[in-house]
């Protein structure tokens, strides 16, 4: 099973840069496997950027939903990020929270089943105000209760405050 080490936090609280920081502690190729969906030209520059700034040392892998189909084993990895990872999958069932978490834990726990190691980079999005619609509402709890999903299985879990990683596990 693979080693899996849960960064969560705020947004822009540094997260991806802790998880990459300890993946180039960790491996001297290690994988960059991004989630997101292009949504709309500004994402694709936003995703364009990013991958001029991680530089020659990653091999860059992007996945909006079918995790499970990767072959990573013995790779140290770094996956940004779940909640976008969710948003595809959210989406892609028309907002349905319960379908959406089942489908999720699925692909994850296959995904999770061979060796190698992970950085997973999340969001702490129940920590904000209240969800104005239905269908934030229900993300949110998707979100929250993916995330305890995955801690409960990671060996560690750092929450990020104002670029400080605070171990929790």
């Amino acid at each position: 099973m693979a080693n899996i080490i849960l960064i969560t936090g705020g947004a822009r609280s540094g997260k991806s840069g802790f998880a990459m920081k300890m993946a180039k502690q960790t491996s001297s190729r290690p994988v960059y496997l991004a989630t997101a969906r292009v949504w709309d030209d500004d994402f694709k520059e936003r995703i364009n950027r990013h991958k001029r700034e991680r530089g020659g040392e990653w091999i860059n892998i992007e996945e909006e939903k079918n995790l499970d189909k990767l072959i990573l084993s013995g790779r140290t990895v770094v996956l940004d990020c779940i909640t976008l990872w969710l948003t595809n999958i959210f989406h892609d069932n028309n907002y349905d929270m319960e379908k959406s978490l089942s489908e999720a834990k699925m692909i994850w726990n296959t995904f999770v089943k061979s060796d190698f190691t992970i950085f997973v980079v999340s969001n702490e999005i129940g920590m904000g105000v209240h969800a104005a619609d239905d269908a934030a509402r229900k993300f949110t709890d998707l979100q929250g209760f993916f995330n305890q999903f995955i801690a409960a299985m990671a060996e560690d879990v750092y929450l990020m405050v104002s670029g400080i990683p605070v171990k929790i596990k």
